[in-house]
């Protein structure tokens, strides 16, 4: 009996140690994702923050469980559209596919668009984009939805997606004005609190 307990003893504590490791590197990735997205704001020369701002720059604790499978269905019969932008100006987009997966016990639904401008850049063609709404924008995230960014290669020949919403980041107007920032359509406003990706700029408590 000592050997059976201390057997499955011995495998609760490796499996518990890979659980770990997993995390750990899980979270260096993340931690490295943001590194690399506070360094664009310093090589775009539209970008509204300097290298000062970016110390501001506030996220979520990484965390595998916002990083959700979810199974993609092509929508190719859809018509573009002008989705509305922060600025007042319209940008033409076209759904190009819908995402399914589960989140607090409940199916969830979002749209994935293509801009159809940018679809006409060979550097753009395959560009995918994700914005979104939830509970809470306006609270510890900006109010005005964030985004996230994937190709058409990130779907998998199984029609499935991942979606690392620690990844989620804020549109520009979330630092300034005078940007023109696509308004998440209604459709894309999740009834939930999405506790990943990046929060408000911390800047604006120091105003």
């Amino acid at each position: 009996m000592r050997f059976f307990l201390l057997f499955f003893a011995t495998v609760f504590c490796i499996n518990a140690a890979f659980a770990q490791n997993a995390d750990a590197l899980f979270a260096q990735s993340i931690y490295q994702h943001r590194k690399h997205y506070a360094q664009e704001f310093l090589e775009e020369p539209r970008a509204p923050l300097k290298v000062q701002d970016t110390a501001y720059l506030d996220f979520f604790a990484p965390s595998l469980a916002w990083q959700i499978t979810a199974l993609f269905e092509r929508t190719p019969e859809a018509s573009p559209f002008d989705m509305a932008t922060y600025s007042g100006q319209k940008a033409k987009y076209v759904q190009y596919g819908t995402l399914r997966f589960e989140l607090d016990g409940k199916e969830q639904t979002l749209r994935i668009y293509q801009n159809l401008r940018l679809a006409g850049l060979p550097e753009y063609a395959d560009y995918l984009f994700l914005p979104f709404k939830d509970q809470t924008n306006g609270e510890t995230s900006y109010g005005g939805g964030r985004y996230l960014d994937f190709r058409v290669k990130d779907i998998s020949a199984d029609g499935k997606l991942l979606l690392d919403f620690n990844k989620a980041y804020n549109p520009y107007c979330a630092y300034s004005d005078g940007y023109s920032c696509p308004i998440p359509p209604r459709e894309n406003h999740l009834e939930l609190n999405v506790t990943a990706g990046e929060k408000l700029f911390r800047k604006a408590d120091k105003h």
